[in-house]
């Protein structure tokens, strides 16, 4: 089996010579599996290993069992182990989330923290096939599209799951093969959770009565799948350059270019917009992007109300997308701590700075779509880096020739409302700005083919520290 986790690693480049590796274990079957084969493999590859175990504060005495449990293991191996102990119901009351999503969340944000402390380059997950499977059965129950039916990525930017290539019974085959204990989860066994009833009824039921190589042949429809989402993905970003004008109030869908497009790129672009006013794709489904392409054959002035505040009104030309704003924030200031994690205490944010040497297997494909995360080229870079709003000398270099232009004509230009520019965030070297937050990267920063160094800035909602052991 280490042979197949391995040729699905190298098939999708997941590690590389002398990566640090952020590892999350529960102390459970899957994880203590990919900690075992990540240890099996690397003297062969050559990388380091840390591991991150997150108490959830939801199973009492039995989630320190966990606790101990993992670290003991991580210890008799020469593992370092950071251990966060957080209030998951407290944090689901206050974000208004499931306790599900919330113990997801505190995870990823653990994980992240660390990787971002120790200069890691990977986020190891311990998700097999059968994870897979279950959410593609999920989503699709739900109502989704091909995003959710693509199921799990094996890559998300620095985010690896070496064991997506193999499934449950694999897994408990191989621990029982090494003699590997491992933690039982109560709350898996049960049948309370959505997900837990597609993992005790409905998957063995379509194993058992309609295929037994279900879950394999869910996990190769994703991928195809997910190559599918990809091609979409740059045909729809293609097309918005055509389709969406930024007006002063927000975005304009042009609606003679728009008629033009095949329907699924109309409803990629319609959704690209949303999550773009949103900075989410969460709770954004097909009824809202249909309630604004209903729009198009409606009357000018008429208007449709959806989530986060966003409004669709009927224009001329039209359908104008609008986010109700909020007031004004203070202007900050703060130098950027390289590598490091730097808070904006006053808008609950934190910026991680990451700094790591570029291997020679690295793609553009490599780099994150995100409009909060960026990689720049951090041998450019002379002086310290701020985070702050803006100046009036602030310059931003507009393409690979070196041209400059006045930040302010730059927001003159992207039609940006004049009540939003004063928040607006900016990475600068100086005057020169790096990063117009949640907009646009200076050319001048970007990543070449003589890049030597990568500095990843990440913007993140502020959560407090773990503790070491």
């Amino acid at each position: 089996m280490e042979k197949k986790i391995l040729n699905f690693i190298e098939k999708y480049h997941m590690l590389q010579k002398e990566d640090k590796v952020i590892a999350g274990i529960s102390g459970g079957a899957d994880s203590i599996c990919l900690l075992f084969v990540l240890l099996r493999l690397q003297e062969k590859i050559g990388f380091d290993v840390i591991a991150v175990h997150v108490n959830h504060g939801l199973r009492g005495e039995t989630a320190k069992r966990d606790e101990r449990f993992t670290e003991t293991f991580c210890r008799e191996r020469n593992v370092p182990c950071i251990v966060y102990h957080e209030n998951v119901k407290e944090i689901a009351a206050q974000k208004k989330l499931s306790v599900e999503e919330a113990g997801r969340l505190v995870r990823r944000t653990a994980f992240e923290e660390v990787r971002t402390r120790y200069g890691g380059t990977k986020i190891a997950l311990a998700h097999h096939q059968n994870d897979n499977a279950e959410t593609m059965l999920l989503n699709l129950a739900r109502g989704t599209g091909i995003r959710g039916l693509s199921g799990i990525r094996p890559v998300n930017g620095y985010m690896i799951r070496p064991l997506l290539g193999i499934n449950r019974k694999e897994i408990e085959y191989y621990l029982k093969e090494h003699q590997l204990s491992y933690c039982e989860d109560e709350t898996n066994a049960g049948d309370e959770y959505t997900r837990n009833r597609i993992r005790h009824q409905i998957l063995p039921m379509l194993e058992e009565q309609v295929n037994r190589q279900a879950v394999r042949h869910m996990n190769e429809t994703m991928e195809q799948l997910n190559q599918i989402r990809d091609y979409l993905e740059r045909e729809i970003e293609v097309h918005c350059r055509c389709v969406v004008r930024q007006e002063e109030e927000g975005l304009l869908l042009l609606r003679d270019e728009w008629m033009q497009c095949d329907p699924v790129i109309q409803n990629g672009i319609i959704q690209n917009c949303l999550e773009n006013l949103a900075g989410t794709g969460r709770d954004l489904a097909s009824v809202h992007v249909a309630a604004v392409a209903e729009l198009f054959e409606k009357q000018s002035g008429r208007k449709r109300n959806l989530p986060y505040n966003i409004c669709a009104e009927r224009k001329y030309e039209g359908i104008l997308l609008t986010k109700q704003t909020e007031e004004k924030q203070t202007e900050c200031r703060e130098e950027l701590i390289i590598p490091g994690i730097t808070r904006l205490k006053d808008r609950n944010l934190r910026i991680c700075c990451t700094i790591w040497e570029k291997d020679k297997n690295f793609s553009i494909e490599q780099i994150p779509q995100n409009p909060y995360t960026k990689w720049f080229d951090y041998d450019i870079i002379k002086n310290s880096l701020t985070v702050r709003t803006r100046q009036p000398e602030d310059v931003l270099c507009v393409n690979r020739q070196g041209g400059t232009q006045k930040l302010k004509s730059y927001f003159i230009n992207e039609k940006i409302p004049a009540k939003s520019r004063e928040r607006i965030l900016l990475i600068a070297e100086g005057h020169q700005i790096l990063w117009v937050v949640g907009y646009r990267m200076s050319s001048r920063y970007q990543i070449s083919e003589h890049t030597k160094r990568i500095i990843e800035i990440k913007i993140m909602e502020d959560k407090k520290h773990g503790r070491d052991n």
